[in-house]
């Protein structure tokens, strides 16, 4: 799988303020609607000082899609080693996917109304450095919980299916939270966690 090296952040480096204020304007404007001068402001530099760390405003959102790929798979991997129950292990699953905090919730935003972004292939080898990057990520997610489900199907806790078709069908309804959840909305992530959890398991395990 292709990798990204991240670079060294130094304590002059502003990539990771940039990365944030990135986040935070696309996920509350949208990322056609924010002017790359307005991340600049937000990190307090010049313009054309966000060129030495992102060669374009879509180039610094094909690495908030590839970073927050990446801390998801992460996060799955985590919640899932020590889970010997295939249900208690998707059970995990779920509950690691909605326990973010607000940067996170607008990372996934982010991620899912750009989704399209990965089919095709860039110009810049910057930008399809990690286009092709967060590709393979999305193979990696796909994989995790296509995983999962084969487990549990080996070991007779859910009944036997197409298991990379209903691991897409489980990932499909998580993700999909991303597309209307919002943190000052009137409900709290806890329910919404509560309620696809208990959807998944009665997806797979019925």
């Amino acid at each position: 799988m292709t990798r990204i090296v991240e670079p060294e952040a130094g304590p002059r480096s502003k990539r990771a303020a940039i990365l944030t204020a990135a986040v935070d304007c696309f996920g509350e404007t949208g990322f056609e609607a924010t002017k790359w001068s307005t991340v600049a402001e937000r990190v307090g530099i010049g313009q054309t000082a966000l060129y030495h760390y992102f060669e374009s405003k879509t180039h610094c959102l094909l690495t908030i899609m590839r970073v927050e790929l990446q801390r998801s798979h992460d996060r799955f991997v985590e919640a899932t080693k020590e889970a010997a129950d295939p249900v208690e292990a998707l059970r995990a699953a779920v509950r690691a996917a909605y326990d973010v905090s607000p940067q996170e919730v607008l990372q996934m935003r982010i991620l899912q109304n750009h989704m399209d972004l990965l089919s095709g292939s860039r110009r810049s080898k910057r930008e399809e450095d990690e286009r092709v990057a967060a590709r393979q990520l999305v193979q990696v997610v796909e994989r995790d919980w296509t995983n999962l489900l084969v487990k549990g199907m080996s070991q007779g806790s859910f009944p036997l299916r197409d298991a990379q078709l209903l691991g897409a069908g489980v990932l499909g309804l998580i993700v999909s939270v991303w597309r209307w959840y919002r943190p000052s909305g009137p409900t709290p992530l806890s329910e919404v966690s509560e309620l696809i959890e208990g959807a998944c398991v009665r997806m797979v395990a019925s």
